[in-house]
């Protein structure tokens, strides 16, 4: 039996006061095991750094993605403490990093979204500078505050070179934080073995603002309206099997967005292992008293280009080997 009306019919209209939303999807099943072993000593490096650089117009989603008992109890802690962290979505199973990431993307109203891995470590104006790439060039759709070194031949980059060569072509720049670089190989387990010489990325610029060309998965801001482009059914794949290209590269390119960085390093890919020099970045993040000031810019307007994509596709395959 019903008695009365849901008064929830006369507010139709969802009204949110943020335009940034940071999603960390976590799975640790365990802590004995000698790969979770340091598993919830980084999450909370994570979310300490994460709490500490953020401004008020930014709320946080964790995605407790199968985790054991004493990773769940943490990270129910921090939400009903922390009033930055609304919403914790709970799976008894590994739902796989896609899928847990899509159920809180999908379900959101922010235009920035912010995919962080749990064992990311969030500097000191990551937020801002990611912010600045977003206002300098709209038809970003995807910027990370962490560059990675490369060429111009990834297979989701065409809407960024064709836009690159669309405007003075892509500049071949030495890497600004050589340091930054090298640990980040390091922490997948790559040798990190970089040097001045050897170090190179591709940028593009306007209004005296550098931007990278290209962007991982374990530390970026996304629009919101790439995932417009997105696959229709969920994935089947929990990491490997090319899902995160899939679902968040692919949807990106073809929707003619930038796939960028900062030119600069802003973030930690702290890996699986603790190391003592971590606590020690973390103490240097919250030593920084500096006062988070949200944007003014409407995030929600993007300029992609579909142009892009195709004059992209035409140069790699007829220019870059």
């Amino acid at each position: 039996m019903r008695i009365g009306s849901n008064p929830e019919k006369s507010n139709i209209k969802i009204q949110i006061d943020t335009y940034h939303r940071v999603v960390i999807p976590v799975y640790i099943p365990n802590l004995e095991e000698d790969y979770f072993k340091d598993g919830l000593r980084i999450l909370k490096l994570c979310l300490a750094s994460l709490k500490h650089t953020v401004h008020s117009k930014t709320r946080v989603s964790l995605i407790d993605n199968g985790c054991c008992e004493e990773v769940q109890l943490y990270l129910e802690k921090e939400y009903k403490e922390l009033a930055i962290i609304d919403q914790l979505h709970k799976s008894k199973i590994n739902l796989g990093k896609v899928n847990a990431l899509y159920a809180s993307i999908k379900s959101n109203l922010e235009p920035l979204i912010t995919i962080a891995d749990a064992d990311v470590m969030f500097l000191t104006n990551w937020q801002s500078e990611v912010e600045n790439i977003f206002e300098t060039f709209p038809e970003a759709g995807m910027v990370s505050p962490v560059p990675s070194v490369g060429s111009l031949k990834g297979t989701y980059l065409k809407s960024s070179i064709g836009f690159a060569y669309r405007n003075g072509r892509p500049k071949k720049s030495k890497v600004k934080n050589l340091e930054g670089i090298n640990n980040f190989q390091k922490s997948i387990g790559k040798k990190g073995d970089y040097t001045a010489e050897t170090a190179f990325y591709h940028t593009i610029s306007r209004k005296n603002k550098k931007a990278v060309i290209g962007c991982g998965h374990f530390m970026a801001t996304i629009r919101a309206t790439v995932f417009e482009n997105s696959p229709n059914h969920p994935s089947i794949h929990k990491i490997v099997g090319g899902s995160e290209k899939m679902y968040i590269d692919k949807p990106n390119d073809i929707g003619g967005y930038l796939k960028l960085s900062t030119e600069d390093n802003y973030g930690y890919h702290l890996g699986n292992v603790y190391e003592n020099w971590m606590d020690k970045a973390l103490q240097e993040v919250l030593a920084n008293k500096m006062e988070r000031i949200p944007s003014k810019t409407d995030f929600s307007i993007a300029k992609p280009s579909s142009f892009n994509h195709t004059l992209g596709y035409i140069i790699q395959k007829m220019f870059i080997r």
